[in-house]
């Protein structure tokens, strides 16, 4: 009896396959994106990233499947965000005002690759680096200074090496 339950159990399950509308996006940086993340649409899932492909001229191939059936106009822009700082990556998409619709295989052609963290970072510390000088920095300047008052002191007055 046990067995003859067990069995149409596993007879009423189903098995899913996927469904839904396939577009691509091609992008230059991907950075952290991975086969499986999602395809948010507003403030939900609508897909998946179903694979990462090395297309032409070195770019990345990123198939996206709308699981929702959802028509994307044709100037729909893609757009690769993070979940949180160091948090999974997901392909945003956001519909334009196109009265025609993307079909299955198309290309989506706007698009915004991946920012990498490290480059955001790196322009973040030069951008504060100029304007906080390092301790180096303010020590020469203040050098400078005092031998700027004390020749001023003495008499002399500083004058650049290219006009003696």
């Amino acid at each position: 009896m046990l067995v003859l339950v067990g069995s149409a159990s596993f007879s009423s399950s189903q098995i899913e396959t996927p469904t839904g509308v396939t577009v691509k996006a091609v992008f230059n940086q991907i950075n952290g994106l991975s086969k499986g993340d999602d395809v948010h649409m507003g403030s939900g899932a609508i897909g998946e990233v179903t694979k990462l492909t090395l297309g032409d001229s070195y770019s990345a191939v990123v198939p996206l499947r709308n699981d929702h059936k959802i028509q994307l106009p044709n100037d729909t822009t893609a757009a690769i965000h993070t979940d949180g700082f160091f948090s999974r990556k997901y392909i945003a998409l956001e519909p334009g005002g196109d009265e025609e619709y993307l079909a299955t295989g198309v290309e989506i052609t706007m698009i915004q690759d991946s920012v990498v963290v490290q480059d955001l970072l790196e322009l973040i510390i030069g951008e504060a680096k100029s304007f906080f000088p390092s301790p180096a920095t303010k020590m020469k300047a203040a050098k400078l200074k005092k031998l700027s008052q004390e020749s001023e002191i003495a008499g002399f007055v500083a004058v650049p090496r290219s006009s003696c």
